[in-house]
């Protein structure tokens, strides 16, 4: 019937006082089929267009009106469809957003594009949030992709599976760790730090190394490293990295009459150290490691855990903190708070460490010996 629609009635089939009997039924039939057609139009128009073509004789002039009408508005639809389907690409979500509120960015979008002509298939929109969620949620898109089928996983379950994981995420991170920090095993052979850097990026491109901020680790000059300082004597600090050992580059054996206070910041120390077991609020006995000192000799390490301490009335958690009962200090490592992000700045005889979001963290001034240390409390 499309042909009545396109090209309306034929002239033809329009009857005349002096047609025969045969061209007066052809003429009903035609009409008849019209009337047909205008019948499935009525069914697929709004009700509110509708009220505009109820004047219109034929479904030739329906669909004329309804052409003329709209034709327009169809052109600047698929403009802006195009752009919503570009939008829709580039859309993730961003670091430190919450889950309702990335979802809802993009259902809203979602909706626009349909309201404009799009088909999208609740899979397609699935797969969309899976990709475009932040590097944290890494491990529950693996979960919920091995787990779910995700041509059949419709999308108020996965929001409400991304709503649990962040906030396991959430009380996970109540107290906040800021000098948590992730061992690798792996030896500061040689590295030395600049001070004004934060810490390294795993698996991200980095500027190149600029050695004017580097400092040594040996003579504490800036401009090279500590494999490259002409003052490097072979076996004064240096103990090589065997199976199963970590080094300590220095280790002074100070004594204070309240050694249980004080923390020394060591830029040669491989590893967070303390040989108090009171420190620490979680533990990890079964462990077993040595570290090799400056001077050859030996300790065990027999557990790893965490603690908390107290410096100028804020309470940091330390992760990764080695139980050495042998060692008579507290040692903090600034690679590995480097690591974590921390910046150090060491200028003036003074030591700073800054947060990215809190800025200063700890500060102290360099001691008659030339040690860094700070003073921290149980809480």
């Amino acid at each position: 019937m499309w042909n009545l629609v396109d090209e309306g009635i034929p002239p033809a089939a329009i009857g005349t006082s002096s047609a025969s009997e045969a061209q007066r039924k052809t003429v009903e039939e035609t009409k008849l089929k019209d009337l047909k057609v205008k019948n499935f139009l009525f069914q697929a128009i709004d009700r509110e267009i509708l009220e505009t073509i109820l004047d219109k004789g034929t479904s030739k002039a329906i669909w004329d009106s309804m052409k003329r009408k709209y034709q327009g508005s169809t052109k600047v639809k698929r403009a802006q469809l195009q752009a919503l389907r570009r939008e829709f690409e580039l859309l993730v979500m961003k670091e430190g957003e919450k889950v309702d509120t990335f979802l809802g960015r993009t259902l809203t979008l979602v909706n626009k594009m349909k309201s404009n002509g799009e088909t999208m298939e609740q899979s397609m929109v699935v797969s969309k949030i899976l990709r475009s969620l932040t590097i944290k949620f890494n491990y529950v898109v693996c979960s919920i992709e091995e787990s779910n089928d995700l041509s059949t996983l419709s999308i108020d379950e996965l929001h409400g599976s991304l709503l649990v994981h962040e906030q396991r995420m959430q009380g996970y991170q109540e107290e906040e760790h800021v000098l948590k920090v992730v061992d690798d095993d792996r030896s500061n052979r040689g590295r030395g730090r600049g001070m004004f850097r934060g810490g390294r990026g795993r698996g991200r491109w980095r500027q190149p190394t600029n050695k004017a901020v580097i400092e040594c680790f040996k003579c504490h000059k800036l401009g090279h490293f500590q494999y490259e300082c002409p003052d490097w004597e072979k076996k004064a600090n240096y103990a090589e990295l065997e199976e199963e050992e970590l080094f300590l580059m220095s280790y002074a054996g100070i004594h204070q009459e309240k050694k249980e206070e004080i923390w020394f910041l060591d830029s040669g120390c491989s590893n967070h150290m303390t040989g108090n077991k009171e420190w620490f609020s979680e533990l990890e006995e079964n462990f077993n490691r040595t570290v090799k000192l400056g001077n050859d000799t030996r300790m065990a390490v027999v557990a790893k855990g965490s603690i908390k301490v107290q410096i100028n009335g804020i309470i940091q958690v330390i992760s990764d903190v080695y139980y050495i009962p042998e060692l008579k200090n507290n040692l903090l490592s600034i690679g590995q708070l480097q690591e974590k992000g921390l910046t150090i700045l060491i200028q003036d005889g003074t030591c700073k460490v800054y947060h990215s979001k809190r800025g200063l963290i700890m500060q102290t001034n360099m001691s008659g010996n030339r040690m860094f240390f700070v003073k921290a409390l149980m809480p």
